[in-house]
């Protein structure tokens, strides 16, 4: 029997439980190619018995799982990695012994290398000769629109000092890899331009529609004074924070003057204690990290993506439309996406536009419900995870021949990082 080619798939993170948009992303792909063209190896950090706990699902997206111990991020780690030269998400994946658990396996014969996050380029003292990195955002995008948002001077210094970190790292590690993957062209256009990337190809966003599809359509009868809206997202993710800071502070009393009895559903891990404390006595609640989210965003008449900080794509909108919900979202929530606003979801840049938005969904269940089937039927046709799978092992299938280095980065990306 012809041995299959090898893939090893290095993630710095662990990937269970999948609960974050980076973890559902890369899940869902490792799991649309297990039993495919490729023998999977999968080597992430892991804490304490995380691999015994969820040895099935890594069976379900693996053939082979290798792991090293994680650090945990303490306090006095965080200050030390704040004040090195590299960005934080980078300083605190370095690792010695998750560097020399790579290093083992890079002396085994893969065909192809997988770097999940730009960030996992840590653990990589060198690059084999088929190199994938698979970015998910522009990260230092992310710290830029951070510190515009910023409300204080030395939280907007520390946004900033991130940003200059993240754009030398960034310039510096995309252009050595053979492939750099982007999750829009937006992203590859701008690794293109800033950093000297060659060889970069995107993925389509995808959703898992045999676990989100179908379910019932938005109800018709909304209380005339009430409404359930609901959000989802890991609370313990800046960009998330920030979004539900924003809704209470500039959007809520608007929805709650015109209809007191309206209700949100915040669903994610850790939200902050500042943020329960700040929305007392408002109709609120916060279910913390639940297994399944889909009771939640299916019980809700309206779900609401109101980011103004993030990067790369969000999957949670291609959920919620797979559910049937209709979708209330900034221009950076849906970056990256190809949606038409007033077609798949309602766009709003203003907190009285948005309020207006959620409200009117509210008022006319009908018409809301007409635009989430369209999105559903839109999502259905073209964005499951197993066909970005199959893109995406075909970028991997085309990187084991692309055995070249790519140049330094420009002199755009220099003068960024500076």
């Amino acid at each position: 029997m012809e041995r299959r080619p090898r893939l090893l798939f290095i993630s710095p993170q662990f990937l269970f439980p999948a609960d974050a948009g980076g973890k559902i992303r890369s899940t869902g792909i490792l799991r649309g190619m297990k039993g495919g063209l490729f023998d999977i190896t999968l080597a992430s950090a892991a804490q304490g018995d995380e691999a015994q706990r969820f040895a099935a699902p890594l069976a379900e997206i693996c053939d082979r799982y290798v792991a090293w111990p994680a650090t945990r991020a303490g306090r006095l780690r965080r200050v030390a990695a704040m004040l090195s030269s590299e960005p934080l998400s980078a300083a605190l994946d370095r690792s010695r012994v998750g560097q020399e658990a790579i290093a083992r396996l890079l002396a085994e014969d893969f065909d192809v290398v997988v770097a999940d996050f730009v960030h996992a380029a840590v653990l990589l003292d060198r690059l084999p000769r088929a190199s994938v990195m698979f970015t998910h955002n522009v990260e230092a995008e992310i710290f830029a629109r951070h510190a515009l948002h910023a409300r204080h001077g030395l939280t907007r210094a520390i946004w900033r000092s991130q940003y200059r970190k993240m754009t030398a790292f960034e310039g510096r590690h995309l252009p050595a890899f053979g492939k750099v993957i982007a999750v829009s062209e937006r992203d590859l256009a701008f690794f293109v331009e800033n950093y000297g990337v060659r060889g970069g190809e995107t993925i389509p966003t995808g959703v898992d529609l045999e676990y989100f599809g179908a379910g019932e359509p938005v109800r018709s009868d909304v209380p005339a004074l009430g409404g359930e809206i609901v959000f989802t997202g890991s609370m313990d993710w800046p960009a998330n924070i920030d979004a539900m800071q924003y809704f209470r502070a500039a959007i809520w009393p608007l929805i709650a003057a015109a209809r007191p009895a309206a209700r949100l559903t915040v669903v994610g891990r850790n939200p902050p204690a500042r943020l329960i404390e700040a929305s007392h006595g408002l109709n609120w609640r916060f279910t913390g990290l639940v297994d399944d989210i889909r009771p939640f965003v299916r019980a809700a008449d309206a779900y609401i993506v109101p980011l103004r900080v993030g990067g790369g794509t969000r999957i949670k909108i291609y959920e919620a439309m797979a559910m049937r919900r209709p979708v209330v979202s900034t221009a950076i929530g849906v970056e990256g996406l190809p949606l038409e606003p007033g077609r798949h979801y309602r766009l709003a840049e203003t907190p009285e536009a948005f309020a207006q938005e959620i409200l009117g969904l509210l008022a006319d269940p009908g018409q809301g419900g007409a635009m989430a089937e369209e999105a559903y039927d839109f999502i259905l046709k073209r964005f499951s995870t197993r066909r970005v799978a199959r893109i995406f092992e075909e970028i991997c299938c085309r990187a084991m021949g692309n055995r070249s280095r790519q140049p330094a980065p420009n002199a755009a990306a220099l003068a960024l990082a500076g």
